[in-house]
């Protein structure tokens, strides 16, 4: 299985998860085989702007099977929805964490994430992608 996240930092294991989808400037592509970590990939966003679909077209292509975040917007859901892709919201912490809590079934997530990320548009008027 390959699960997508999205960082602001090139650390690895040890990046902290962005807070929202689209504006992260890496994602984490982390290779899990036998409910074991077996690699990790961190790749720079293609692009400086993006589109509707533009980054659920980028995990896509890079073989994500399961993407989680923190926030996303309801478009960007559903692209991932058609493409087969299993997304996983209102995560956060460092990428080697959250994803050996997913692979445990123990994964803890904010149940607020949609609240405080709207919160957060309001202060800055940003995108929901």
């Amino acid at each position: 299985m390959r699960i997508a996240l999205p960082v602001d930092e090139n650390l690895g294991l040890e990046s902290p998860m962005s807070g929202h989808f689209g504006r992260a400037k890496y994602f984490a592509f982390v290779d899990v085989e036998d409910n074991e970590i077996k690699g990790i990939e961190v790749v720079p966003v293609p692009f400086e702007e993006h589109g509707p679909g533009d980054l659920p077209n980028f995990m896509r292509e890079n073989g994500a099977e399961v993407v989680i975040v923190y926030g996303m917007g309801r478009r960007a859901m559903e692209y991932f929805n058609q493409f087969g892709i299993t997304v996983v919201t209102g995560a956060y912490g460092k990428v080697g964490d959250v994803v050996k809590a997913f692979i445990e079934q123990v994964l803890e997530v904010d149940p607020y994430w949609k609240e405080k990320i709207e919160r957060e548009k309001e202060k800055r008027g940003h995108c929901e992608h």
